[in-house]
């Protein structure tokens, strides 16, 4: 198992408006056996705020909005950050 915590994360529009919303994210991955890893993922948020796993899959309706996510992330200067 890990504990995940996000150290960055954009979204388009407005995060606190009350619908799912797609979010890339900059991750640290916090092993139960010590080790930590970073990486980026992909994770729907649900109306409530609350997340939407999917055992390591996200449904993204197309490659634009995958696209536009990660050049937002270019335009804060983390999305050319390199995982573990």
């Amino acid at each position: 198992m890990a504990r995940v915590q996000v150290i960055n994360q954009v979204t388009r529009g407005n995060p606190r408006a009350r619908r799912w919303a797609l979010y890339l994210q900059w991750c640290r991955y916090l092993y139960d056996d010590g080790n930590m890893e970073q990486g980026y993922r992909f994770i729907w948020k649900r109306p409530d705020g609350s997340l939407q796993p999917a055992r390591g899959q996200a449904r993204i309706a197309s490659l634009r909005e995958a696209e536009e996510l990660i050049q937002m992330a270019r335009d804060q200067g983390w999305g050319d950050n390199i995982g573990d």
